[in-house]
């Protein structure tokens, strides 16, 4: 625990001191920051900023706004973020989900806990733990640790984690080494996604420009 720990905190201080604040996730409400975490499934944020901007301009980034929108609409819409009708199906299943728990008002699901909440998002069809986890750390404002491919990648090669492993694992390992706070997971996560794009890329990583570099469990044999 306090060797991981140590390093997991290591990483935090170390993107922290050199990105600075990262004000994430994107999005100017809570719905529409939910809207993007499953329209950025299997795809990249510039596509899923198309077809955020395709909802906007039809006034389908309210819960009611989206619902009032035939899904014929809507896979018009969203086509740039790709797999549109598998996109707009998640998205009418999330609908479904919030009138049935909340009566269309996302704002009322952070009366819940997240002990009670995570569950039922996860048993949404087509909403996973990492979906589910954005839309419960950047829309409703639960402390809870998203894992993404960035996160894999940035602690595989810090040696915080085995080749295999799981959600559950990993989520574990990054949130537990930090205060149990909104604020740190956030950040953590965002500054995580910000330095594997600058630095710890998947084929060609910056190791030696990295500043968590000192934290690798090889300093001078550097991931290739």
């Amino acid at each position: 625990m306090s060797q991981w720990g140590d390093t997991v905190r290591g990483l935090y201080k170390a993107f922290a001191d050199a990105l600075g604040p990262s004000h994430w996730w994107p999005g100017e409400t809570p719905f529409e920051v939910a809207v993007g975490a499953i329209l950025t499934q299997n795809t990249n944020w510039k596509n899923v900023e198309k077809a955020i901007a395709g909802l906007k301009s039809a006034g389908g980034l309210t819960e009611l706004g989206l619902r009032a929108l035939p899904p014929e609409r809507i896979e018009e819409l969203i086509r740039p973020a790709g797999h549109f009708r598998i996109k707009t199906a998640r998205l009418l299943n999330f609908l479904d989900f919030l009138e049935q728990e909340s009566g269309l008002d996302i704002m009322a699901l952070r009366e819940q806990s997240l002990e009670n909440l995570r569950p039922k998002l996860l048993a949404v069809r087509g909403i996973g733990p990492e979906t589910a986890d954005c839309i419960l750390c950047y829309a409703l404002e639960k402390p809870v640790f998203v894992v993404d491919a960035y996160t894999l990648r940035m602690f595989g090669r810090h040696g915080l984690i085995p080749e295999v492993t799981d959600y559950d694992e990993v989520q574990d390992i990054g949130q537990s080494a930090l205060p149990n706070e909104l604020a740190d997971v956030n950040e953590f996560h965002a500054l995580i996604v910000r330095a594997a794009k600058q630095w710890c890329s998947k084929s060609k990583p910056r190791c030696a420009d990295c500043p968590a570099r000192h934290l690798l469990p090889d300093p001078e044999r550097l991931p290739q």
